[in-house]
């Protein structure tokens, strides 16, 4: 993956990320994502997590990160506005219903597919937990209702941490069919964490932690 492909949705320019008293992450590394699915791929501990909080522009780091033409340091707004990432753990949603929870991740997402939503939520057997607060569903149940409200997003790119963690069978071929579909629209990327090999959906490209 070339950093200089102007057709990239995703820059990442001489970058640079360490913990404190930790190994660097990234160390002067440049890579560019494009269009379709990017597998995000090490073992536990390699840092996928933390790496893509970087591309969401969660953790600061050093370099410089594109989205869509939108530079992090010089328009960070509008950088975050091309990036979903799908973060399941938060705690931040709890007290609200999946329902209301989809309405705040959506917000300001003129792109966001309704009947896209509609489909996910079906498909994900979500329906019965819509009204429910976050917090009384399993973890599961969770991920859909952010993997839903992600893979209708309008957004250019979309950041997934482990997606299939917590789902059943039906679930997770629902979830591939929807990724698929998503990544054979023009103009959307999808990064996708994994500690394991991604054979479901075609690959654009793949990143392998350790960084080198």
């Amino acid at each position: 993956m070339d950093p200089s492909t102007s057709s990239s949705i995703l820059q990442l320019e001489d970058l640079g990320f360490a913990y404190p008293d930790q190994p660097a992450l990234a160390s002067g590394w440049s890579v560019a994502v494009g269009e379709g699915v990017t597998l995000l791929y090490g073992d536990t501990g390699t840092g996928k997590s933390t790496l893509l909080r970087v591309m969401a522009g969660a953790l600061a780091a050093t370099g410089r990160l594109t989205a869509v033409g939108a530079r992090l340091d010089l328009a960070p707004d509008a950088y975050r506005r091309n990036v979903f990432f799908c973060d399941p753990t938060t705690e931040a949603f709890d007290q609200v219903t999946a329902h209301a929870c989809t309405a705040t991740l959506s917000e300001g997402d003129a792109g966001f597919d309704e009947a896209s939503w509609q489909g996910l939520v079906e498909g994900f057997a979500l329906a019965p937990h819509l009204e429910k607060p976050m917090y009384m569903l399993s973890t599961g149940s969770k991920r859909k209702v952010w993997l839903a409200a992600a893979l209708a997003s309008g957004r250019p790119l979309v950041l997934l941490d482990e997606p299939t963690g917590a789902l059943d069978a039906r679930s997770i071929h629902h979830l591939w069919n929807a990724l698929a579909r998503r990544a054979a629209q023009p103009g959307r990327a999808v990064v996708v964490a994994s500690s394991e090999r991604v054979t479901a959906v075609p690959l654009a490209g793949c990143i392998e932690l350790p960084l080198r």
